[in-house]
């Protein structure tokens, strides 16, 4: 199958399976619930563990029906291969793991999802790699913060949880002016509606979790390599994968692998190691999910439009942020890299504070109050007190969460409903 002739719509349902399965002739992908593979002869195993041959060894390392999940992936992102691990955390975990050690400088978003905030600035500093927070739409700033040994730049397609928007076009010249990598997390714009790696970033990460399951039945994430950062140029920044691995007999990931060195040498080393590995289970839900992503999709933005649009005019709401409105900063931006639409988890101020904000959500119907976002079914939270408790004041006021901040995550429900839902919830408050 040429990927190059076939749009999204078709690439989401048959990349990595455009055959039949060759053992039993079953259309839809089969579930491999299998931990170990058997090879061949001896020379045939050796060449599998020598990375000489390619192909299954280990369940915790590879599996074929979370291969037809990574191929799918990356084919929808534009990337030359994907991994598929755990969970979404994972994913961000080992993207930066991957080319991040002990002395390494990483500079981030200051509007990240809590928990990779959280990441960032506590877990891997006790790993000995410090971390510059920046205001991503302020350019100079970025630039200004990347030091000599910082080896990545890391934002998201749209912040979390208030929907601002990445210029990643921009992030991404001025990471490769300083001959480090673009990571963006695109989890909230999935590949249906943005691809980073046209934009020039260089590796993508997503919770799978999310919108490319999209019914919060399975845990997952995805890493997403790009192929086009020269790591062996930079060999001295990236010893990681531009110079001998003592783990692999002092093979070079770059050499070994190529373009797709990046993924090739979390799964072989950092995956070998760690072992955030999906289940096949999972893979083969997930994969379900993906099918009918650009659906699901166009009915999430419509109905999230139309929501902006009836709290933007509601006498009890202060304020929307969402970049559709023409008010909002980074609207002429949402305009060039959205023109269909885009946001479908975003937040609003409620008059008033906590008090009132928890009013409100123990009194919504349909949506339902829980730790998660990009479902079908429509979801509600407060982010102050759950999603990014865990920061301080001051880091709330950074990312401009505040006690009367509702997050809203759009479900495919009739929009109607969601509506009178709102409604009612609001002659509570």
């Amino acid at each position: 199958m040429s990927n190059k002739k076939l749009h999204f719509e078709t690439l989401q349902l048959h990349v990595g399976q455009e055959q039949p399965d060759p053992t039993t002739d079953a259309r839809a992908v089969p579930i491999y619930q299998t931990t170990s593979y058997v090879f061949r002869n001896s020379q045939h195993a050796a060449d599998r563990f020598g990375l000489r041959d390619a192909g299954n060894i280990y369940g915790r390392l590879t599996n074929s029906t979370q291969g037809v999940f990574e191929d799918r992936v990356a084919a929808l992102e534009g990337g030359v291969a994907g991994l598929a691990v755990a969970s979404g955390a994972a994913a961000a975990t080992y993207a930066l793991q991957n080319i991040l050690q002990n002395g390494d400088h990483v500079v981030a978003a200051d509007n990240l999802y809590g928990g990779s905030f959280n990441l960032i600035t506590h877990t891997l500093t006790t790993q000995g790699i410090t971390n510059t927070i920046v205001d991503v739409r302020d350019f100079k700033a970025v630039e200004a913060a990347i030091q000599p040994n910082t080896k990545a730049l890391y934002a998201e397609t749209f912040g979390n949880p208030n929907s601002d928007v990445t210029d990643i076009d921009a992030l991404a010249e001025i990471a490769h002016r300083n001959n480090i990598p673009l990571i963006i997390d695109n989890t909230f714009g999935t590949p249906y509606l943005i691809r980073p790696i046209e934009h020039g970033a260089d590796i993508v990460v997503h919770s799978a979790t999310k919108f490319l399951g999209g019914h919060g039945s399975s845990l997952g994430g995805v890493i997403v390599d790009g192929g086009h950062f020269d790591w062996k140029t930079n060999a001295d920044k990236f010893p990681t994968l531009a110079k001998p691995d003592p783990s692999y007999h002092g093979a070079i990931f770059a050499d070994v692998a190529g373009a797709a060195a990046f993924v090739t040498r979390i799964r072989a080393v950092i995956l070998r190691d760690t072992g955030a590995t999906i289940s096949p289970f999972n893979a083969w839900i997930l994969l379900q999910g993906v099918e009918t992503l650009s659906l699901r999709v166009e009915r999430h933005v419509e109905n999230a439009l139309k929501i902006v649009e009836y709290l933007s005019n509601h006498p009890k709401v202060a304020k929307v942020n969402h970049p559709s409105l023409p008010t909002h900063p980074d609207h002429e931006l949402y305009k060039k890299l959205y023109p269909n639409g885009a946001g479908s988890i975003f937040t609003f101020e409620i008059k008033g504070g906590q008090e009132e904000a928890w009013r409100f959500i123990d009194h919504l119907r349909i949506f339902s109050l829980l730790a998660n976002v990009a479902d079908v079914k429509s979801l509600v939270i407060h982010p102050a007190t759950t999603t990014h408790s865990q920061m301080s004041p001051e880091e709330l006021e950074q990312q401009h969460i505040y006690p009367s901040t509702v997050r809203l995550s759009v479900g495919t429900e009739n929009i109607n409903d969601l509506i009178d839902a709102l409604q009612e919830a609001f002659e509570y408050v």
